[in-house]
């Protein structure tokens, strides 16, 4: 499976974070949560920890699994 790409984040003087994929925003954290998620972004692979934090990190066999006969409705 390819490593997760294209995320990017930004830091506002608030404390929020929004995090991006593609120049797209897809989620704002805020608080607590923002400030877990910075710490994991700093100690880590940020990729990883953005894709993870976006739910953006299941990817690979889900169409081959969607397009499955016993999946069909």
């Amino acid at each position: 499976m390819p490593a997760p790409g294209g995320f990017s984040y930004d830091v506002y003087g608030d404390g929020t974070v929004t995090v991006a994929h593609h120049g797209r925003p897809v989620t704002t954290l805020r608080g607590e949560r923002a400030r877990r998620f910075l710490a994991e972004a700093e100690s880590g692979d940020p990729q990883l920890v953005m894709a993870r934090w976006t739910g953006n990190y299941r990817r690979g066999n889900e169409r081959t699994a969607r397009d499955h006969p016993r999946n069909r409705r």
